[in-house]
């Protein structure tokens, strides 16, 4: 591998980035307009199955791939939790805040999925490790941001002439602003265990296409047994706008088939903290198309705390790029060895270099960011 196909990854990162800001517009829109965010959620993903189960059928033909038990039960648990779960709890926040709030704590990923790495110890701490420390000062900086988005707004920064009259420096309870971030930080948990979750996953079925689709049509039911739950009045489903039904569409299509498929490839090629590293530009894409389109306001008090987000999420991958370095150093050495014992004598004399059998570790990009030239594991 090579040239272009190095990038691609990037590339790809750069396209979801784009994708992802249109969508959060989209249906913060939509919810404006009376949708249900529940129900949107369903519909979202029942348009993503349809769009994406023919695809997969076709491929799964002509390449004989089988799902089993064990790959069943880890799509059956990401797909609960990293897309139903995960999504309602998305567009709630984004209703009850805005979407540019909504699209600033994804940037919290990196640092919960540190801590949930931590804790089932899939992350080696080291107290005296540069790397460890800023790893763990990251997590702390990105949770502190959070807070400060969460309780603190102060004085308008943009489209403050909508509303003229005074505002208290601290988030009021009244308009569901805390209750929205609460979601927002419970949607990022949610969306930092489905990343984890994609390397067992990967590795009992690494059909990526396939598991978009089976992950789609499951997220659909369990959507939708949520929602009858949830949703008590009949008329939440009825969609009144044409701008309801491109945003499902658009969600569902772009948002959900194509994306899934895109992001499973590349934590395969990268692992789930490169994919988390490109976040911080969907949060700019959305915060400058949202005050120009949809005159949402922005406040100093969660634009500090935006920044705190960002700025802990490249210290957590600041130890991450460490990590990638440490691992080269200690690696290589093995690797020398092992090249050297393949190496063996011909009868002319000459050396003749034995095929090595390279086994892929999936839980090595959770643990490292090396590119897909050395591991292979949205």
């Amino acid at each position: 591998m090579g040239g272009f196909d190095d990038y691609k990854p990037v590339v790809a990162m750069f396209g979801l980035q784009f994708t992802y800001a249109a969508l959060a517009l989209f249906a913060r829109a939509s919810l404006l307009q009376g949708l249900s965010p529940r129900v949107f959620v369903v519909y979202r993903q029942a348009t993503a199955t349809l769009f994406i189960s023919p695809v997969a059928f076709l491929w799964r033909k002509s390449h004989n791939t089988s799902l089993g038990l064990k790959s069943f039960s880890w799509i059956f648990l990401a797909s609960l939790i990293g897309i139903a779960i995960n999504q309602i709890m998305y567009l709630e926040g984004m209703y009850l805040t805005s979407s540019s709030m909504a699209s600033a704590s994804g940037n919290l990923v990196p640092a919960t999925t540190f801590l949930v790495a931590s804790t089932l110890r899939m992350e080696k701490i080291n107290a005296r490790s540069l790397r460890s420390i800023a790893k763990i000062l990251g997590t702390v900086v990105c949770v502190g941001g959070a807070i400060v988005m969460a309780l603190l707004r102060g004085p308008k920064l943009l489209n403050a002439e909508s509303h003229r009259h005074s505002r208290s420096i601290f988030a009021s309870e009244g308009d569901g602003w805390l209750q929205g971030c609460v979601f927002l930080v419970g949607s990022a948990c949610c969306w930092s265990i489905w990343l984890i979750l994609q390397v067992p996953m990967s590795a009992s079925h690494p059909d990526h296409l396939s598991l978009s689709a089976w992950m789609c049509f499951m997220s659909t039911i369990q959507c939708a047994v949520i929602t009858l739950f949830l949703e008590q009045d009949p008329e939440a489903w009825k969609i009144h706008s044409k701008l309801g039904i491109a945003a499902i569409l658009y969600a569902g299509i772009v948002g959900s088939g194509i994306s899934y498929f895109v992001q499973s490839w590349c934590i395969s090629q990268r692992g789930p903290l490169f994919s988390a590293m490109f976040n911080p530009l969907c949060t700019v894409i959305v915060t400058i198309l949202a005050t120009i389109f949809l005159h949402e306001e922005i406040y100093i008090g969660s634009l500090a705390g935006a920044i705190g987000v960002v700025a802990g999420l490249y210290f957590v991958l600041w130890g991450k790029a460490k990590d990638h370095v440490e691992i080269n150093e200690e690696t290589e050495p093995i690797l020398q060895i092992d090249r050297a014992r393949t190496v063996k004598p011909s009868a002319d004399g000459s050396s003749l270099e034995k095929p090595s059998s390279c086994k892929c570790d999936l839980s090595e990009p959770l643990l490292s960011d090396i590119s897909s030239d050395e591991t292979n594991p949205v």
